[in-house]
């Protein structure tokens, strides 16, 4: 078993139960430690022992797994362990009052389910893991087959994303591609998923992420209570979850905009498979392949009275901050502008590194350039099947704001 000191007075992140050992908070060791060993982290002068973690080797040294004298132990019994308590927790949260079916949730979410950088997503039969830890990487077999024996999960098939998650000292001999850990589905398996009743055909393989955006499954039921009679834009539609819930909840129209052809294809396949025997609400929506800014340049003020503004991250790097907060001003400047009056705008930012107060301070720079009066009715997160750690406040990724605009 390996061991690494902390240099002094740098035990009071561990003993809030951060996750994170940064490398500067370590005294240097002669020893030559391989990637992925489980590491005693102990005090400076080693009188107390925080907890343990796998090694990482990086600015992040350490990701934490057991705090103070607790051990790792057998990696079969710890994932197990685990994984079986964040399915318990989600147990909970997916019980739907109203009794519309649910089979798509974040079954871990890295640090906040206590097993950092792993995250899986569940597709009723299908588990999809991303692995953001190169110490995790190696056991990604192990994990899956804990996935498929899991009882009440009902996972069949375990399908390895982990390509783009890696962090970047990821030795290039251990990368493998994407694939099924396992068996594979056959070509004819049906992908079909629901999510408070509506269906949606999430691509695994090609798609963004891990196939589906389950983080704004609530947000998605929040436009749908709004939209009735209301005339709605969901710009960077992706899948068109958004869409679909606006239409299920009578909107009067609904166009879906995203850049990219294949997300406006996959758009319009939601749309078919929800409201196929429904032509009328069929006709009321339309998808454009088109950027978003020169989208909302080009339209005509007071055109839309419901708008959704969900893009990409465009801040992926601390030292990108200022560059992408004016990409947050300036297209929800462009959609405040042509938002009809009494109008509502959920808009969103995923970015990490931004925090609510900065995406709310340039939403409000925004509504002064485009000259409105703007209300905040509500604060938005991420579903709470993305649960927070309280500890570690960095897993508060998507931050959002429901606005009334006059």
């Amino acid at each position: 078993m390996y061991q690494l000191y902390l240099k002094p007075h740098r035990e009071e992140p561990l003993l809030r139960h951060h996750p994170w050992v940064f490398s500067g908070a370590l005294q240097r060791t002669k020893e030559s430690i391989p990637l992925g060993s489980i590491v005693t982290i102990l005090n400076h002068d080693g009188s107390q022992q925080l907890g343990q973690g796998v090694y990482e080797g990086g600015t992040i040294a350490v990701r934490m797994l057991t705090f103070g004298e607790e051990k790792i132990g057998e990696w079969r019994t710890f994932f197990t362990t685990r994984l079986s308590q964040a399915h318990q927790l989600r147990k909970t949260l997916l019980q739907s009052q109203d009794g519309r079916q649910t089979d798509c949730w974040r079954l871990c979410y890295g640090e906040s389910d206590f097993i950092p950088g792993l995250v899986i997503d569940i597709y009723r039969e299908v588990a999809v893991i991303q692995i953001h830890a190169l110490s995790l990487y190696p056991l990604r077999q192990l994990i899956a087959e804990v996935l498929c024996e899991l009882p009440e999960l009902g996972v069949h098939y375990v399908y390895d994303k982990s390509v783009e998650t890696l962090p970047a000292q990821t030795p290039s001999e251990w990368i493998m591609p994407n694939g099924y850990l396992g068996k594979a589905p056959s070509a004819e398996y049906d992908r079909t998923v629901q999510e408070y009743g509506y269906r949606f055909l999430p691509d695994w393989e090609r798609g963004q992420k891990t196939g589906f955006f389950v983080d704004q499954r609530d947000n998605r039921r929040l436009v749908e209570s709004y939209a009735r009679g209301r005339n709605v834009l969901n710009i960077c539609c992706y899948s068109g979850g958004f869409s679909v819930y606006a239409l299920g909840g009578g909107a009067q129209r609904v166009v879906s905009i995203d850049s990219s052809a294949r997300a406006i294809s996959l758009c319009e396949e939601s749309v078919a498979i929800n409201f196929s025997s429904d032509p009328e609400t069929l006709q009321r929506h339309e998808a454009v392949v088109a950027d978003a800014f020169d989208y909302l340049s080009a339209i005509e003020t007071s055109a839309y009275d419901l708008i959704v503004l969900d893009p990409p991250a465009f801040v992926k790097q601390r030292n990108h901050k200022q560059q992408g907060l004016g990409g947050y001003r300036r297209l929800n400047e462009l959609a405040l502008r042509a938002i009809a009056r009494g109008g509502l705008l959920f808009t969103f930012s995923c970015s990490q590194a931004v925090t609510m107060e900065e995406f709310t301070l340039a939403v409000m720079t925004a509504a002064t350039l485009a000259g409105r009066e703007v209300r905040i009715l509500k604060r938005l997160g991420q579903s709470p099947c993305h649960p927070i750690n309280i500890f570690y406040p960095e897993g508060e990724y998507l931050k959002g704001l429901l606005l009334y605009v006059s």
